[in-house]
Parts: structure tokens; sequence; C-alpha cells
């Protein structure tokens, strides 16, 4: 996620009415937007930017109350709360209809998007989506996200930093057991330096989107997306298992396998499955 010399990416903002969303673009052509998984910004989405910006024009926006963005004025804001921006964000930018692709969090917002907007949305990518039984549902929401409150000792710190390390390790991250651990290893330090810095930037409000991706009806909502649908996970995620059983909830969707995310074809083998299912 570090920045890279020479990088296409742009950064921005965009006045809307419950405030300023931040959003990274590059490229040119036919608009596809990039919504980026919890918590963190558009900014774990860099590698993907550039690499899509060299067929498409990319916006990534920061999620309302993640990265740089303000938040939406709503108590616990649900899905289609964060999907309804996205509209208001296109006519700013002047984006009459638009591909979008989505990872976890972000999945879900684009299959929201797509049912409250068909009309400006032309093909989805949805990347991991979770299917919970209640009782993981109810779990997940009780205790994987919560706010990082400033401490005068600086221990929200070392809290948030072991918050995203064990992700890397087990899902839950807070399930510290061998059932429960993930056949991953760590991300590099610059890596995880990176990705904690964005969160700190929204260390009090980045559990709205969480909350709002665990409560979402999954089974409920994908069987109203219409719009042509390629719903991929990586072979480490897990969301993989759920993912493909959601593909064939959508009436137009598709699943695609992918490596791992440490495998060397992985970011190859990504950006080609979505550019051939984009038509380029």
């Amino acid at each position: 996620m570090s920045d890279q010399p020479g990088s296409p990416i742009r950064r921005a903002f965009a006045d809307l009415p419950f405030g300023q969303v931040h959003y990274r673009h590059a490229g040119s052509g036919r608009p596809l937007l990039l919504l980026h998984a919890s918590p963190g910004g558009s900014k774990q989405l860099e590698s993907l930017i550039v690499e899509m910006a060299r067929t498409h024009r990319v916006i990534s926006p920061d999620t309302p109350g993640n990265g740089d963005s303000a938040r939406l004025p709503i108590a616990a804001p649900a899905i289609t709360d964060y999907a309804a921006a996205l509209p208001a964000l296109m006519d700013v930018l002047g984006i009459d209809k638009a591909d979008v692709y989505g990872s976890h969090t972000g999945a879900c917002i684009a299959a929201e998007l797509a049912i409250l907007a068909p009309d400006r949305i032309g093909s989805a990518v949805l990347d991991g989506v979770g299917l919970y039984p209640p009782a993981l549902r109810n779990d997940l929401l009780a205790r994987y996200a919560h706010p990082f409150t400033p401490d005068v000792e600086g221990a929200y710190l070392m809290r948030a930093f072991q918050f995203l390390r064990d992700q890397f390790m087990f899902f839950p991250w807070y399930e510290r057991n061998r059932a429960h651990r993930r056949d991953a290893g760590l991300g590099s330090p610059a890596y995880l330096h990176a990705w904690l810095v964005e969160l700190l930037k929204a260390a009090e409000t980045y559990p709205l989107a969480y909350r709002a991706a665990f409560a979402w009806d999954a089974a409920g909502r994908l069987p109203l997306v219409t719009r042509p649908s390629l719903l991929i996970a990586s072979a480490d995620d897990p969301l993989h298992d759920d993912t493909v059983k959601a593909a064939a909830l959508c009436p137009a969707g598709r699943f695609a396998s992918m490596p791992r995310g440490d495998d060397p074809q992985f970011v190859e083998r990504r950006t080609a499955l979505i550019v051939e299912f984009l038509g380029g």
C-alpha cells in the first residue's frame, strides 16, 4: 500500500451533502468504481487502481467514516446508506454510468448500489461476500470491530496494530486458536504500517462500516442484483466458500477462482479476470 514514485494515481475531494469524500483516481475511458474493504481506505487498492487504469477511468473513494472521508450523519448506517452516497459522488464527477468493483465491505456496498441504481451500473465485480449464519453474525457484531479511543498511555496504538496483524493469522481475528488459524503469513512491516495509518485516520468511526457489512442480509439481497456480476475470492480468503455460494444467488452472476493472495500470479490473475469480464 505504499506510494509508488511516478504513480498515475491522483487524489481529490468531492463535496457531497453530508461532507467531503476523499477519492483516488487514475486513467481514462469507461468509468470504474473501486470500493475498498474494511478497515482502511482506498489506499489499500492502489495496486488495483494502477492496473485497472490501463483500460478504465478509475475512481476509488474512501467509504464515509473511513480514511479521509467524512462520516455519514447517521448513528448506525446500513449498507444501503453507504450505497446511497455513491450516485451523488458520480453526479459530482460527471459520471452517468459506471462499472463497480468491491472487496468485502466494498462488495456489499457494490451489490447494494447495483440494486439501488441499476440504470447507472454496468457490471459488478464482488470480491469476497460473507453469508454468515445467525450465531456467527451476532458474534461478529459483538466482538469484531470497536473504536480505538486515544489514551495518554498510547495503548490504543498497540491494540490497533494487533487488530490488523491478527487478521492475517486468524478468522475471526479475536479467536486466536488452532481451529480459527488462517493459512497465511503476515503482511510486510511496510504494509502493516500503511494499513495502520489509514485505520487511525478513522479510529473511532471505522466500526460503523464493519457492522453494516456484518448485518447486511446477503442471502436476501443478492437475488435482487440484476446487473451482470462476477464473484471472485482468493483461495486463502476466509470468505471464499461463502462467495462460491453467493454467486449462485445472483440472477446474472458467476464465480471465478483466484490463487492465494501471496501467490506471485495473484495480481495478474485478478486483473485479467476483471478486465475480461468488463470487456476491456
